[in-house]
């Protein structure tokens, strides 16, 4: 029986962790469970790495996928902190997790943190030279010809 309070609470204590203790980085911390194990452990590292990138899922993620030697994730259950920002729940999605619990949510985040993902989420529903950080198209004949090439191959990796 999967124990998800137990999975949370570690998720909880990492963010904990990162944020209060360390001061590395935003309250979020993440686990990936796979058969009932914890296979890996992910905290925001933002500030300490510089890296605007280093959030706990993404962590979690890279190192779940050293851990089993693949790059998808089918399976395993993402236990995290804080509802997932656009590009954590895109890695997710991208990696394959079965699921994602969260504790708080990104309201939560924006009340008591700051942190701002909505125009995120709104911006990439919108056409790319109408969002905020606009997301312009250049040269995709050019582009196509790899395309083709990449779809035409007979050995092609696939995943």
């Amino acid at each position: 029986m999967t124990n998800h309070h137990q999975y949370m609470q570690r998720a909880i204590e990492l963010a904990y962790d990162t944020a209060i203790v360390n001061q590395h980085g935003g309250p979020f911390g993440c686990i990936i469970v796979r058969d009932e194990k914890i296979v890996a452990e992910g905290v925001n590292r933002v500030l300490v790495d510089k890296d605007p990138t280093s959030h706990g899922e993404i962590a979690a993620i890279r190192a779940a996928c050293k851990v089993l030697d693949t790059h998808n994730l089918s399976g395993c259950t993402l236990y995290t902190s804080s509802e997932p920002c656009p590009m954590c729940y895109a890695a997710s999605w991208w990696a394959r997790i079965d699921a994602i619990y969260y504790a708080g949510t990104i309201q939560d985040a924006k009340d008591y943190g700051d942190f701002d993902d909505v125009p995120i989420y709104e911006a990439v529903k919108l056409p790319g030279a109408d969002r905020a950080l606009p997301a312009l198209e250049f040269d995709r004949d050019k582009m196509l010809k790899v395309w083709r090439e990449f779809r035409d191959m007979p050995d092609r990796l696939h995943y």
